[in-house]
């Protein structure tokens, strides 16, 4: 489905799935392809909008729990796209990709890691890519933020009037707390989660925020 430009949106299609996010561009990139087993759906839905996985590039995640990267590898095969990490999540991988899926007797969905981001920003075409490091619900997240488009891809920080876990390994509540204040700070017209609905506007953005830090950080 398109959200704005060459900006998609495929929602998660089941249990242990994700939020998958498109950006048509040179290269295309594709956040978070999710679960493996429902990838030829995805790939469908992405047909329907014209999006062969031969225009994909580049895979990157916000972070890399299990229903966000088991993908990666069958996505790569299926597209050539290669698989970029930032720094912080290589060197997190065994803690948030093995022993984050092994805690819930689940293998690993490892994938082989091509490139890093070593820069702050990337680009597809004319649209530019800031990465924003947000800790907390695990300690290899960050975000994408197209500051031209006012939309962020938060993965798993936070949600539609609620925020990600932190019981998982590497959860830390203080740092998302701390992540969520820094990103309610951004000029946000569409806040792209990992899971859930989009939020659109940004008063409802604003609303989203304000009633996170009322009534969840409390509990955190």
């Amino acid at each position: 489905m398109k959200l704005i430009n060459n900006l998609y949106f495929y929602p998660e299609q089941g249990m242990l799935d994700c939020n998958t996010y498109v950006i048509k561009g040179s290269p295309g990139i594709i956040i978070d392809p999710g679960n493996a087993d429902y990838l030829t759906a995805r790939v469908d839905a992405m047909h329907q909008d014209g999006i062969e996985p031969a225009d994909i590039g580049t895979i990157i995640n916000t972070h890399l729990h299990i229903d966000h990267c088991s993908a990666n590898e069958a996505f790569k095969k299926l597209s050539g796209a290669k698989v970029a990490l930032y720094p912080i999540q290589k060197k997190n991988y065994k803690l948030v990709v093995v022993d984050g899926a092994r805690l819930f007797g689940m293998e690993p969905g490892e994938f082989t890691v091509d490139s890093l981001l070593e820069e702050d920003r990337l680009k597809s075409g004319d649209i530019e890519i800031e990465i924003i490091q947000a800790p907390g619900h695990s300690p290899d997240c960050i975000c994408f933020y197209l500051r031209k488009e006012k939309a962020l891809f938060c993965g798993d920080v936070l949600f539609e009037m609620n925020t990600g876990r932190v019981d998982l390994p590497g959860g830390n509540a203080d740092y998302l707390k701390k992540s969520i204040n820094a990103l309610s700070k951004l000029d946000i017209e569409y806040l792209l989660p990992g899971h859930m609905g989009v939020v659109t506007g940004a008063e409802k953005i604003k609303h989203n925020f304000d009633f996170i830090k009322a009534n969840v950080f409390p509990w955190l």
